[in-house]
C-alpha cells in the first residue's frame, strides 16, 4: 500500500486532501448518479402503482424523428461520461510522476494479459449475467423491481454500435472508479479492506436503485465479487470486459426480443 504524507510534501497529497479528491471524483461520477437514483426511487415509490408498473430507460432517444442529431447526442453523451474516467487516469498519472506511483497499470487497467482478461471477464459475465437476469425476472414478478428497458433507440443503421459503445463506456466507468480507482484511495486513506468492499458495493447498489429494489440488491452482490476478484488479480480489465459484455448481451438481446418472447418484461 502506498504512503500517504501527512506534511503534503513531495510525496502524495495528505489525508484530507486526498479524501477531498475521492469525493470531487465521485461528485462527477457515480456519486453524484447515486444521489439521482435515490431522488428517482423516491418519485417512484411516491409515484401511484407498483414498482412493475413503471419502467426505467436506460438508452433512450434524444431526438428520435431527426436520426443524425440523435447519434450526434448520443456519442456526446458516451464521450462526456468517460470524462472522470480521463480524471482519475490524470490523477494517477501525476501520483505516479511525483510519488513513484504505477498509475493506471497499477489498477491493471492496461492490455498487458489479453488472453487472461478476455477468458476470465467471458467467464465472470456468464455467471453473473445468468443470475442477474433470473434475479430481475423474479424481483420484477415480486413487484421490488420496476420495469428495465435496455434500449429505446429508433431503428437506423447507428443502433446496434451505439448500443456497444454505451455498455462499454458503462464498463469503463464503473470499473475503473468505483473498483481501481476507488479501493487504491480507500487502502491509502488506511480503511480495512473490508470497508472498502462494502463501501464500493454500496455505492455500486446505490447508482442502481433507480432499477428498484432487485437492482440495488443485485448490484451489491456484483459490487462485492467484483472487490473480491479485483483483490484476487490485482486487475480490472476482466471485469471491463465482464461487464461490458454483460450489459452487450442485455442491450442487443433486448432489442432483438423484446415484443418477441412472453418471459421478457417491457414497457
Amino acid at each position: 500500500m502506498t504512503e500517504v504524507r501527512a506534511d503534503g510534501g513531495g510525496g502524495l497529497p495528505r489525508r484530507r486532501v486526498l479524501g477531498q479528491e475521492v469525493l470531487l471524483v465521485l461528485g462527477v461520477s457515480v456519486g453524484a448518479s447515486a444521489i439521482g437514483a435515490l431522488i428517482r426511487f423516491s418519485g417512484v415509490l411516491t409515484r401511484p402503482g407498483g414498482l412493475s408498473e413503471q419502467a426505467a430507460t436506460l438508452n433512450g432517444s434524444r431526438a428520435p424523428d431527426r436520426p443524425w442529431l440523435d447519434l450526434a447526442w448520443q456519442l456526446f453523451g458516451i464521450t462526456t461520461a468517460l470524462v472522470p474516467v480521463a480524471l482519475v487516469a490524470h490523477l494517477l498519472l501525476r501520483e505516479r510522476a511525483e510519488a513513484g506511483g504505477p498509475g493506471l497499470r497499477g489498477m491493471g487497467f492496461d492490455g498487458r494479459r489479453p488472453a487472461f482478461d478476455l477468458a476470465w471477464g467471458a467467464v465472470v459475465a456468464a455467471g453473473i449475467g445468468g443470475s442477474g437476469l433470473a434475479l430481475y425476472l423474479g424481483a420484477h414478478a415480486a413487484g421490488a423491481n420496476l420495469t428495465v428497458v435496455p434500449e429505446s433507440l429508433p431503428d437506423v443503421w447507428w443502433k446496434m454500435p451505439v448500443l456497444v459503445l454505451s455498455a462499454i463506456q458503462n464498463s469503463v466507468l464503473e470499473e475503473v472508479i468505483v473498483v481501481g480507482y476507488l479501493l487504491r484511495r480507500l487502502d491509502q486513506l488506511g480503511w480495512t479492506p473490508l470497508g472498502a468492499l462494502v463501501a464500493s458495493s454500496l455505492l455500486r447498489g446505490t447508482y442502481h436503485l433507480y432499477q428498484g429494489i432487485g437492482g440495488f440488491f443485485g448490484n451489491i452482490a456484483m459490487g462485492v465479487i467484483f472487490c473480491w476478484l479485483y483483490r484476487r488479480w490485482g486487475r480490472v480489465m476482466p471485469l471491463v470486459v465482464a461487464h461490458a459484455l454483460i450489459d452487450i448481451v442485455a442491450f442487443i438481446g433486448y432489442a432483438l426480443l423484446a415484443g418477441r418472447v412472453d418471459w421478457l418484461p417491457t414497457a
